[in-house]
């Protein structure tokens, strides 16, 4: 952080007011970038997927739940692998209160980890989620979107991820893929967010970028300075 400059009120409104000016065609720059996503071109999806839901088998289909609008979150959890991801925890720390939202706005939001349901809830419930979330485990439904990958893809050069060469060998990456279902009931693929561009989607990014010391990272996006799962931070005096 670098040291501030202390002015008098006249310069601190002028100075002020010319950075909301930015902050502003910065704001329809995201609009018109938005707009332009929403027109991009859709992909059908032919393969029937089915996924582990606590409430027995769901096909992609069901995870809908009788809406038109379909927002997956892929977990990073592989079968078998004890690690609890902080990225994603941070990021899904932010869905239950959008969710109320999203429900009553023709969409619903489920996560998704390939590891068996018998692994997922417990940890669900240790968070304190309520948000949907089940288990692809036994699918290529991770696979086919491109955030689980093989040993054999992996040493291949075969992994593709955020439309590129697997750049470091891990097996399961995060992002989030948006669906939507037409009156006759098939499903496209509309978008896809991977790597960094989930960041829009941790709020807490929003207020920390509000304040001079900001996210206050050693690196760009380099949640390990600070990010914890929020039942293991050290209580503050």
């Amino acid at each position: 952080m670098t040291a501030p400059k202390i002015v008098a009120q006249d310069a601190w409104t002028e100075a002020h007011r010319t950075h909301l000016a930015k902050e502003k065609a910065f704001m329809r720059q995201r609009d018109a970038l938005s707009a332009e996503r929403r027109a991009l071109p859709w992909l059908r999806i032919e393969k029937d997927y089915l996924f582990q839901a606590p409430q027995g088998p769901v096909t992609l289909s069901g995870l809908f739940q009788g809406r038109s609008q379909l927002i997956i979150y892929h977990f990073m959890m592989g079968p078998g692998d004890p690690h609890r991801c902080p990225g994603c925890s941070f990021l899904c720390d932010h869905i239950d209160g959008a969710n109320r939202h999203l429900r009553h706005h023709d969409v619903s939001l489920v996560a998704v980890s390939r590891a068996p349901l018998a692994e997922i809830l417990p940890y669900k419930a240790r968070m304190g989620w309520a948000f949907d979330w089940v288990s692809s485990h036994g699918s290529d439904f991770n696979f086919d979107f491109q955030v689980s990958f093989s040993d054999e893809q992996i040493a291949t050069g075969q992994a593709i991820y955020n439309f590129a060469p697997l750049r470091r060998g891990s097996h399961e990456l995060p992002g989030l893929t948006v669906f939507t279902k037409d009156a006759a009931g098939d499903i496209f693929c509309t978008f896809q967010v991977r790597s960094r561009g989930g960041d829009p989607l941790i709020g807490a990014y929003h207020y920390l970028d509000l304040t001079p010391k900001g996210r206050n990272e050693t690196g760009r996006g380099n949640l390990s300075d600070w990010v914890r799962l929020h039942d293991e931070y050290t209580p503050r005096a």
